[in-house]
């Protein structure tokens, strides 16, 4: 089973941070958790709103909760408000059903973790989690 290094979640936060100011945007949170949920790094930019990490974290907990980027999430929440609402209790740490936690998988398709972002809107907390994920040469699922 392959894993996430804490070295190449670092780069990971690094790489979208970076994605993050060649766009301009706004403050971000960054959180990377292993497969089994366990925060793995964490970054939050100076001047990045109150309670980003809980949000960024709830985007990428949903996103290993279901096997599939936090943007699948977010289309089924018009559709199927009963699913997110049992979800949300019984997940652990909360779930975000928005556009902004990607999971990260191997060439092989295998998850070995997510990055939640939150802090700009949430397609562009979306982009710069695959960009963060591609830089390191690994496999970004948004759920889309």
């Amino acid at each position: 089973m392959a894993t996430l290094s804490l070295s190449r979640a670092n780069r990971i936060i690094s790489s979208a941070l970076r994605h993050s100011a060649d766009k301009g945007f706004k403050p971000l949170a960054v959180v990377v958790l292993d497969a089994g949920g366990n925060m793995k790094a964490f970054q939050s930019q100076d001047g990045a709103s109150k309670n980003r990490f809980e949000v960024a974290r709830g985007k990428a907990n949903g996103a290993l909760a279901v096997g599939v980027g936090s943007r699948w999430l977010n289309a089924q929440a018009a559709d199927r408000p009963h699913f997110l609402a049992g979800l949300a209790s019984v997940v652990p740490g909360g779930v975000v059903p928005v556009a902004g936690g990607v999971l990260v998988k191997t060439a092989k398709g295998e998850t070995i973790a997510a990055v939640g972002i939150s802090g700009d809107t949430s397609d562009a907390d979306e982009a710069c989690a695959v960009a963060g994920i591609e830089a390191v040469g690994l496999v970004a699922d948004t759920g889309a």
